[in-house]
């Protein structure tokens, strides 16, 4: 009896441990493929419950930048209730990504494997964490992951509630009057023809474009300066907290 008894503390000792573990790997049985993720609760975890779930988002990095890279965007996501997943989308298996030809073209197999994934790690973690919000993602991407991000977007799936940028260049912002944008651009790059919104589009759509003067594409990671750390964080709370584009204008031009 003893035994039983101490047995069954044992299986639930290690069940709740297990629990409490983040999971940094999945595996797609479907493609055979790995995908590192790192997710971090929010700060208001426990407030989270099926019946009223908190939200999600998922952050893409770069090509080329570790997923646990992102550290600032994800501080500031747990801190305003976010379930924060951080995905890495490319593998040492994966061809590499393309620089010649037509980028848009030529980059597409690169793209549609992250809409996959993406994809994929929504389908796998909403059975895992019930009392968070997977019908209403959040996608938050910087370069080529922002690329991807809207890549998914502009294929119509409807559970995307928003997403934000940080410099990408090739993929179309979504022209959806339903999916807000906020893309936040550097200044050493132009993004390609027909990416962001013209100004008639601005007035359809809900979009917000910001560049921060003197910042660099290559910078908008945990290894970039800490003032343009900073001001991407500003910027993109305060956005998330409803201010309007004009106001978080300010922010950059002050």
């Amino acid at each position: 009896m003893k035994k039983t008894v101490l047995a069954l503390l044992t299986t639930i000792a290690v069940s709740v441990h297990a629990s409490e573990q983040p999971i940094s790997l999945l595996h797609d049985k479907a493609r055979n493929r790995a995908v590192p993720i790192e997710i971090k609760r929010p700060k208001t975890a426990s407030s989270c419950h099926v019946k009223k779930p908190c939200p999600v988002a998922f952050i893409s990095a770069g090509y080329g930048v570790p997923h646990q890279d992102y550290q600032f965007l994800s501080e500031t996501l747990v801190n305003l209730g976010y379930l924060t997943v951080a995905i890495r989308h490319e593998l040492k298996t994966d061809p590499p990504l393309s620089v010649s030809g037509n980028l848009f073209q030529t980059r597409q197999e690169n793209w549609l494997r992250g809409a996959k994934t993406i994809e994929f790690v929504r389908t796998k973690l909403a059975s895992s964490y019930p009392q968070y919000d997977f019908d209403n993602l959040l996608l938050v991407g910087h370069s080529n992951g922002g690329d991807l991000s809207a890549l998914l977007i502009n294929h119509g799936k409807d559970y995307i509630s928003g997403l934000v940028t940080l410099d990408h260049r090739r993929v179309p912002l979504p022209r959806n009057i339903n999916v807000p944008v906020l893309s936040i651009r550097a200044s050493d790059f132009p993004a390609d023809e027909g990416v962001l919104y013209t100004n008639s589009e601005l007035k359809t759509y809900p979009g917000c474009v910001i560049k921060i003067p003197e910042s660099r594409h290559n910078d908008m990671t945990d290894n970039g300066p800490v003032w343009l750390k900073q001001k991407i964080q500003s910027l993109f709370s305060r956005y998330l907290k409803g201010q309007s584009c004009s106001t978080l204008k300010q922010l950059v031009s002050n």
